[in-house]
């Protein structure tokens, strides 16, 4: 296996890092590899927010669902979906004149596309580095509290953020199983998976359920659809969309 191979298959999310601060050096080699990605027609259609600033840090914890790993990060990477700049420089330059038009949902998207595949551009960088990473999605939480402390305008979404870290020495990296590949990877066509090839694909999820003591007597389906789908957080989560998609208008 070559090293960019072992690099992508040897990552783990990393939520407890070295005290050591990430320099300077690597900390721009990150960046630049996270712009250097593949972009929508080359327009960038995103923002990097570098946050090293400890008082921010503390407060993205808070605001991200109470994690205090967030906080003692090196650093922090917030990739904004950022249309602000392409429509400014659109209406500066007179393009908006009656019948053209004017820009929404599809550069919504595809703004996502870019600033997420940069996002990961980011994450293998470090990992080169032994630098280790972690995807936090609940910036998209608490719309106008994110929206102030960020000083985000409209045509701007914090689609993704990073908490960064050089990996503890002798930290010991566990990964998690992924569904297999059968039920991933369809060829040709989409695959609608039947009955028995849902239950199959989510049997490997069941038993490492069912193998832990604290979760005897409970069912994987009901605790997982309970602690996710069905809870307040995600009712939060969905509000908190509404409001973003809202300032795309």
């Amino acid at each position: 296996m070559n090293e960019t191979l072992k690099t992508i298959n040897n990552r783990v999310s990393l939520r407890w890092y070295d005290k050591k601060k990430i320099s300077s050096e690597h900390m721009d080699k990150i960046i630049e590899s996270a712009i250097s990605a593949p972009t929508a027609g080359n327009m960038v259609m995103y923002s990097i927010i570098h946050i090293q600033n400890k008082e921010t840090m503390e407060k993205l914890a808070i605001s991200c669902d109470d994690q205090p790993f967030i906080k003692a990060a090196s650093d922090i990477l917030i990739f904004v979906a950022d249309f602000k700049k392409w429509n400014d420089y659109f209406k500066d330059e007179g393009m908006y004149k009656e019948g053209n038009r004017k820009i929404g949902k599809a550069e919504m998207i595809l703004a996502f596309e870019d600033a997420m595949i940069a996002s990961e551009n980011a994450v293998i960088a470090g990992e080169s580095l032994n630098i280790g990473s972690c995807y936090i999605g609940d910036i998209l939480e608490n719309c106008e509290y994110h929206k102030e402390l960020l000083n985000l305008p409209e045509y701007t979404i914090p689609i993704g953020m990073l908490t960064f870290g050089y990996y503890p020495e002798d930290y010991k990296r566990i990964k998690r199983k992924r569904f297999d590949k059968e039920f991933v990877v369809f060829k040709e066509k989409y695959k609608e998976l039947d009955k028995e090839e849902i239950k199959t694909m989510f049997k490997l999820k069941e038993d490492e359920f069912n193998s832990k003591e604290s979760n005897k007597g409970k069912r994987f389906v009901e605790a997982f659809y309970n602690r996710k789908t069905n809870s307040d957080f995600m009712e939060n989560f969905e509000t908190s969309i509404d409001e973003w998609f809202k300032n795309w208008k």
